[in-house]
C-alpha cells in the first residue's frame, strides 16, 4: 500500500464527488487548491504534528474545513469551485486521506 499522499488520486476522488455535469468545468488547479486550502487549516491549526492522542472528531472537522473552505474561495475571485460543492470535494479529500491509513 502506498501512503504516501498522491495528489493526482486525491484530485481523482474529489472531481467523481461532484455531479457529472460539473466534473469537467473543475480543472485540477481549481481542485488542489481545495486541497491547498485543507492542509492550510491544518497547519493554521497545528494539525500537522503526528500525535495520535490528540484525535479531531471526523464529523467536527469536516464541517470546521467546510466552513473554512467556503470562506477561503470567497475570497479568491479566480475560483470557479461552486459552494453547494464544497462539502462533498472535502469529503471525498478526507476519504482519500483515510485511505492511506
Amino acid at each position: 500500500m502506498d501512503l504516501d499522499f498522491n495528489e493526482d488520486k486525491a484530485i481523482e476522488m474529489m472531481r467523481a464527488a461532484v455531479p457529472a455535469e460539473r466534473q469537467e468545468i473543475y480543472n485540477d488547479d481549481e481542485l488542489l487548491n481545495v486541497i491547498d486550502m485543507i492542509w492550510d487549516y491544518y497547519e493554521e491549526n497545528g494539525m500537522l504534528e503526528i500525535d495520535l492522542e490528540d484525535e479531531v472528531e471526523d464529523e467536527d472537522l469536516q464541517s470546521d474545513l467546510v466552513d473554512y473552505v467556503k470562506r477561503m474561495l470567497r475570497k479568491d475571485r479566480d475560483a470557479k469551485v461552486m459552494p453547494e460543492d464544497v462539502e462533498a470535494l472535502v469529503a471525498a479529500e478526507l476519504a482519500y486521506e483515510e485511505s492511506l491509513l
